[in-house]
């Protein structure tokens, strides 16, 4: 039976390995995949889903207007897909996860998406926030805080490793500009003091 995935983690985290490790996987065993991921994302170049390790592969770039159950038909239509995967979910809409969990149930192809939960300053993504309502199965990767223990949060660093409070919630980084805290270093790095007592 088909489901709708949602995994989700802070930046560097290994998601696009992760998700394009699970791609060759299917493809290894003679089935077909259909690889999306958001077009404001243009770290790697347009259309394409690229890890830190130097792995990559090409994908169909959407954007905030596509109605995404109307691509997953048309590209099913074009022959045999086993599993479609979705690359930074955060930047779905709400109407984008309600047309994956629309292809889920009516189309009956699995839908794995991969993406953030929580955005620099704490708040869920409007994206993530409609498919940790929506998903059938939702597993967290995890990734380490300076201090070893899971981070769960991530701050925005300005030019000179200070944390940012404000901006927009969409900024296209990496390294540079984002780091993975756990909560009680993320709460020290946006200024909350840390009761010792």
């Amino acid at each position: 039976m088909a489901k709708l995935y949602f995994h989700y983690s802070t930046m560097n985290a290994g998601k696009s390995t992760v998700l394009l490790q699970a791609a060759h996987n299917y493809r290894e065993r003679g089935m077909e995949t259909y690889l999306l991921t958001a077009a404001v994302d243009t770290r790697a170049g347009q259309g394409k889903i690229a890890s830190r390790i130097g792995i990559e592969s090409p994908a169909t770039a959407f954007r905030p207007q596509d109605d995404l159950y109307h691509m997953i038909r048309s590209r099913l239509a074009e022959g045999s897909c086993a599993c479609v995967f979705l690359d930074e979910a955060q930047f779905l809409s709400d109407a984008q996860v309600w047309q994956l969990a629309r292809a889920v149930d009516d189309l009956g192809v699995p839908v794995m998406c991969y993406g953030l939960r929580v955005d620099f300053q704490g708040k869920l993504f409007p994206g993530s926030a409609t498919l940790l309502a929506l998903a059938d199965e939702m597993r967290e990767v995890r990734t380490i805080c300076h201090c070893g223990k899971k981070a769960t949060m991530v701050v925005r660093m300005d030019a000179h490793g200070s944390a940012l409070h404000e901006g927009a919630q969409v900024q296209i980084g990496g390294n540079e500009s984002y780091v993975s805290l756990c909560r009680r270093h993320w709460r020290e790095a946006m200024g909350d003091a840390i009761d010792a007592g």
